[in-house]
């Protein structure tokens, strides 16, 4: 367990490179800027990062635990039968309860402003995502591979709630519209 200060400081900087975010793009931002704006060392930033790119990792494995615990606090209550469209619904579910809880950050994620953070951002869904569609097609088995399916998932899935945000800021509606996809693709046996 770390020590409070530690969190404490960390979560200080993850919040300060967000706050920068606003002002300029990520790779524009340098860790002199971050200690500026943090009113803290080198030194210090040093000690709990290697770089900037080290920070916002930390900052992409908060947001996994946050959706993975989630994602797991549903299967347990929810799914105890492994419905396979279940699980990918509640896989999406995890997905739209982070981008929305955290749209602070999320709303900086994108490929025109930020391309470092928005691939990133991808590569982390997909490698969540595919451990999904690996653990789904153990039980049951799929029509394409698991990084077919994992690549149609989070292409057409991230597309569909960025551009579902860009058009609305409903996020009950979104969210509606997003599972009814879903489960359209899902029982019309495309996948499985």
């Amino acid at each position: 367990m770390e020590d409070k200060r530690i969190i404490k400081t960390k979560k200080y900087l993850k919040d300060t490179l967000i706050e920068l975010l606003d002002e300029m793009p990520f790779e524009k931002i340098t860790v002199t800027m971050l200690c500026q704006k943090a009113d803290i060392s080198r030194i210090t930033f040093y000690s709990h990062y290697d770089d900037k790119y080290d920070l916002v990792e930390d900052i992409f494995q908060d947001m996994i635990a946050a959706g993975t615990g989630y994602y797991d606090e549903l299967e347990n209550r929810f799914n105890k039968d492994n419905d396979i469209a279940l699980g990918f619904s509640h896989v999406m579910d995890s997905i739209l309860k982070l981008y929305y809880n955290k749209y602070y950050f999320f709303r900086h994620v994108t490929p025109e402003r930020n391309p470092y953070l928005a691939f990133s951002y991808y590569n982390h869904v997909f490698s969540t995502v595919e451990k999904h569609t690996n653990k789904e097609n153990s039980r049951h088995p799929l029509k394409y591979s698991n990084r077919q399916i994992t690549g149609f998932l989070c292409y057409g899935l991230l597309g569909f709630i960025n551009e579902s945000h860009n058009e609305n800021d409903d996020f009950h509606k979104n969210e509606r519209d997003a599972h009814q996809l879903l489960s359209d693709i899902l029982n019309n046996g495309i996948l499985f």
